[in-house]
């Protein structure tokens, strides 16, 4: 029989266990009173991170004294014009020049040399000198700067990006030292695999027996006080033993106009005698040129140190990007070549921006930077210990992978090259859209009883959700007409979660082996964070897990069938097909839209689909307050909205005969896209072949631009969205909410912890498409929302004359809507933002940029322009890196790694690696293989009280797209 999906994308969440809390001035949090047996001693560690107005301080406080049941930390700054603005992991007060800090209650306990880690972000005019005395308790403590730092440690060998033969004996060095120690012993990882270890300098590994593959290759060094750092890390390539060769990175480089970029030579293997590599332009556009290291020689002792060719773009008049071939050879040597293309930048002038979007764009796709795994698909981020949405840093998204066609669509609009965007939509087939054979019995899905009713509730220990086929359920009205426009009964849209390296080991339907693999997290309603889930395969064939697999974890059944279930992300199919547009045009303008028109369509087939999260989870009408209320007969289960998720799945047993589909009740303010919905609706190569699909979308883009009217506050922000599903399992709903179109107002839809619009991140990118649809159409109603909240946004905004910045991070919201009229909006003058914290996070400064940047250039805002400008030159000037931009994060969430994972009593299972399952698994006991990751020392450090919150630099793959496309799409824009 089938049953419902259950699956809930989390997309990403900021999760975070930090009380953040604003301050006012004035108030003082009385010092709590000691024990009179207790004996208090304390050392207190006050570091910042400054900047014009503005710094981050981070406190460390270790008990040397009898154990702490309560504390508060007491200091004052040296400086009249110190404020603390808002903490975490404390209740922070301040009165005058005394601050206090008070515990909370998961950090009030300290044990005899246990500490904890809090802070704050504050501002400061004239100087910012650190405080000289601290209390805890009243009793002065030790200590005013760090003790203990972390050692040093870089990899000086092999190179980034260097490249071996299979089978390869790797040499791997590394520099590291102590600033007030000595180092105890340095360790060699590739990932989280140990490789080996050394106790004494010149540190050092030979990893031997390397075959075939890319790697990436870290160091950790560890002090004689256990304080730990790893380094940076450096991928390579080792690749088949072809006989000598002269190899040649990256195969494809983009060179801007009037500018240069290098490609990195080096030899296969050791040669017997001096040996001349020579590169020259072999076809192609001879504005191309080398401008340096045309000739190399390599010896039998450097020939796997790489030298560089430095190639060339003329500056010309001409407003095309050409390319050329370019060939790097060797007397017996096979030899390589390369295609640089050029990037034009005459557009109205010099443009600086399309040379920075080169720049990133090359970091971006360098191998050795560590972007993509090896089949190229791109990693959620470079760095492996992340949890936020994703559970580890080396999954995917479908996000990503929209993100990886944004890229490549804005290197074929300067470049000319759409060969790249292509090759990103035909990646995205192949590993993140189910095959036939992934969802192999879709043949026998009856749209007339598209799923069995399970409840979604708040709680995850009310789970499993018991399968309840007397709950009326409606008819799916598309399914039909997509199988006649298509031929079949599979459906093309992406499932939102990839395991790329097969990190857990389910591979692909059980075998173990197979990478990328699909894999879940989510499934068991709104208050299940990212530490309380369980990972399972998305084809469950009982191989892992319990008895049933996982299936019974989360679904309350009588009996379990072995089956495929995926779960698709709407905003990330959407802006596949946002993007597809832009490819289309720029493409157009080039001459050269038939290059790219096999793949437009592919997103035209992709939005057919994606109709499937305008519906109600289980196709009831619109308006539904009970299980038994109506089931939609047609259309009138549709919300016209994107909802949180569709989702599809059946059995692996062909002779079992059945498949199901849902949609989702919940409607979230920041997965809407109206810029899809009118491409989808308006745009001929970009309508889908449905026979309703038209005007389905048409309807679609009236609906969203209605929904962020009706959500809009008085201040401009926009609120979180509505809900056909109260609590998930249509529970009656509460009298005294607003409702728009059935819908009632839920200000945190779908998920709450943390509540699902407290995060800047999806104001700026749903305004961004708002902004879009602006800008491309001029449409009226889509710029008196922009209005409102490019004003508000732009406000909360501040941008230093040194390029520093700062924007909304946490907002609070209060009141609610009116109820929505159509024909005479009300004012929501009840419906208030306020904003908590505020942030320079790169990745959301860049989408926020380009939502100003396109409202700037259809309305000719002066201001607005300018904060995008300034944000994209603030984060050139002070978060570029090696990899890409970046700001460092302190991670005090990783506190819940240690949570525990509700597993029902009685329950137990295993994961492909061993780790149990049971009623006593934690987020970390189902995922012991973080113990072997390269950072995880300072996560246990800090897990264990021994060391402050750790502090990481992200790469995140979406990130680095958005401030590329930023600086792509200005240079456009204002040539």
């Amino acid at each position: 029989m089938p049953i419902k999906a259950g699956a809930l994308p989390r997309l990403r969440r900021r999760v975070a266990a930090l009380a953040l809390l604003s301050l006012t001035a004035g108030t003082m949090t009385a010092l709590a009173a000691a024990p009179a047996h207790a004996a208090i001693a304390c050392d207190v560690t006050y570091t910042t991170n400054d900047w014009q107005g503005g710094f981050t301080a981070g406190v460390s406080i270790k008990n040397l004294g009898d154990p702490l049941n309560g504390w508060t930390l007491g200091f004052d700054f040296p400086a009249g014009t110190q404020k603390v603005l808002q903490g975490w992991s404390a209740t922070w007060s301040q009165s005058g020049q005394s601050v206090t800090a008070k515990n909370l209650d998961w950090n009030g306990n300290l044990a005899t040399g246990a500490s904890t880690s809090i802070g704050f972000n504050g501002s400061w005019s004239g100087s910012n000198p650190k405080p000289t005395g601290f209390t805890i308790n009243g009793t002065a403590c030790g200590g005013t700067t760090p003790d203990n730092l972390p050692p040093t440690v870089k990899i000086t060998k092999p190179a980034a990006g260097a490249t071996f033969t299979a089978p390869a004996t790797v040499e791997i060095t590394a520099d590291a030292a102590d600033a007030d120690g000595t180092v105890s012993k340095v360790e060699f990882f590739n990932g989280t695999t140990p490789l080996g270890s050394d106790t004494s300098a010149p540190y050092s590994h030979q990893w031997t027996g390397v075959p075939a593959g890319s790697y990436s290759i870290t160091a950790r060094a560890t002090d004689d006080k256990g304080a730990t750092r790893t380094s940076d890390p450096v991928g390579i390539t080792v690749g088949p033993d072809s006989g000598p060769a002269v190899l040649l990175t990256p195969a494809t480089v983009a060179v801007p106009e009037g500018g240069d970029a290098g490609l990195s030579v080096k030899l296969s293997r050791a040669p017997a005698a001096n040996v001349t590599v020579t590169t020259s332009r072999t076809d192609g556009d001879d504005d191309l040129t080398v401008s340096s290291g045309a000739s190399l020689t390599f010896t039998p002792a450097n020939w796997n140190t790489a030298q560089t060719v430095k190639l060339a773009a003329a500056e010309d008049s001409d407003r095309t990007s050409g390319s050329a071939e370019f060939t790097s050879a060797a007397t017996g040597h096979a030899a390589a070549k390369a295609t640089a293309t050029e990037v034009d930048n005459d557009t109205g002038g010099d443009n600086e921006y399309a040379k920075r979007f080169t720049a990133l764009y090359n970091k971006i796709k360098d191998p050795a930077n560590g972007y993509f795994s090896p089949q190229g698909v791109p990693y959620h981020s470079v760095e492996t210990l992340m949890v936020e949405a994703p559970d580890h840093g080396h999954e995917t998204t479908s996000e990503a992978y929209s993100y990886y066609l944004w890229l490549e669509a804005a290197y074929g609009k300067v470049t000319g090259d759409w060969s790249r965007f292509n090759a990103a939509w035909a990646s995205m087939e192949k590993y993140i859209i189910p095959a036939t054979a992934d969802q192999p019995t879709n043949s026998f899905y009856n749209p007339a009883k598209p799923a069995t009713y399970a409840g979604e509730w708040d709680d995850v220990k009310q789970y499993p959700s018991r399968l309840d086929g007397g709950v009326s359920v409606g008819v799916d009205p598309i399914a039909g007409e997509l199988k006649a426009a298509y031929g079949t009964s599979d459906v093309y849209g992406m499932h939102w979660l990839l395991d790329v390296d097969n990190t857990y080991g389910f591979g692909r339907c059980g075998d173990g082996t197979t990478k990328p693999a699909y894999i879940n997290t989510y499934q068991r309603g709104s208050e299940e964070s990212v530490f309380e889930t369980i990972p399972q395969p998305s084809c469950d064939t009982f191989k892992h897990g319990g008895r049933n697999g996982f299936l019974d974890l989360f679904t309350g059944d009588s009996n379990y069938a072995r089956q495929w279930k995926y779960t698709n992300a709407p905003d990330a199919d959407a802006r596949a097909v946002q993007v597809a547009y832009w490819a289309h045009t720029w493409a157009s303008e080039q001459g050269k839209a038939s290059q790219v028109s096999a793949t437009v369509a592919k997103a035209a087939k992709m939005g057919d689909y994606l109709r499937y999260a305008m519906y109600d989870k289980y196709f009831k009408k619109q308006g539904c307050a009970s299980t038994s209320c109506p089931a939609g007969t047609g259309k009138d289960s549709a919300a016209y909205l994107m909802s949180w998720y569709y989702a599809w799945g059946g059995a692996l047993d062909t002779s079992a005969g059945w498949a199901w589909r849902i949609g989702s009740s919940h409607n979230h303010s920041g997965y809407q896209n109206p810029m899809a919905a009118w491409v989808l609706s308006n745009v001929d190569v970009l309508k889908p072949k449905g026979t309703t699909a038209v005007q389905d979308w048409s309807t679609s883009l009236k609906r969203q631009l209605e929904f962020y009217r009706w959500l809009q506050s008085a201040e401009g922000a926009i609120a979180g969205g509505a809900t056909n599903s109260w609590q998930g399992h249509y529970a009656e709903r509460p009298a005294n909410l607003p409702t728009f179109y059935g819908m009632t107002y839920d200000w945190q839809p779908v998920y709450h912890d943390p509540p699902s619009n407290q995060w800047f991140g999806f104001q700026a990118w749903t305004m961004e498409r708002v902004a879009e649809l602006y800008y491309a159409t001029g449409n009226a109603d889509a710029k008196a929302v922009l209005d409102k909240w490019v004003t508000w946004a732009t406000d909360h905004t501040t941008v230093n004359a040194d390029g520093t910045f700062r924007m909304p991070s946490t907002l609070v919201w209060t009141g609610q809507p009116d109820t929505w009229n159509p024909d005479d909006p009300g004012p929501n003058a009840g419906l208030h933002v306020t904003v908590k914290d505020y942030t320079s996070d790169v990745g959301v400064a860049g989408s926020y940029a380009k939502a100003l940047m396109y409202y700037a250039a259809k309305s000719g805002d002066a201001k607005a322009k300018s904060v995008a400008k300034g944000l994209l030159d603030g984060m050139w000037k002070h978060n570029q890196d090696a990899r890409g931009v970046s700001v460092p994060e302190t991670k005090a969430d990783y506190s819940r790694l240690d949570d525990p994972v509700h597993v029902p009593a009685g329950w137990t299972g295993k994961m492909p690696n061993g780790d149990v399952i049971d009623s006593g698994s934690t987020f970390l006991s189902i995922r012991s293989f973080y113990k072997n990751d390269p950072d995880w020392p300072k996560v246990d450090a800090y897990l264990k009280g021994t060391g402050p919150a750790p502090t990481f630099t992200y790469h995140r793959f979406w990130a680095q797209v958005d401030v590329a496309v930023a600086l792509a799409e200005y240079g456009r824009l204002f040539p």
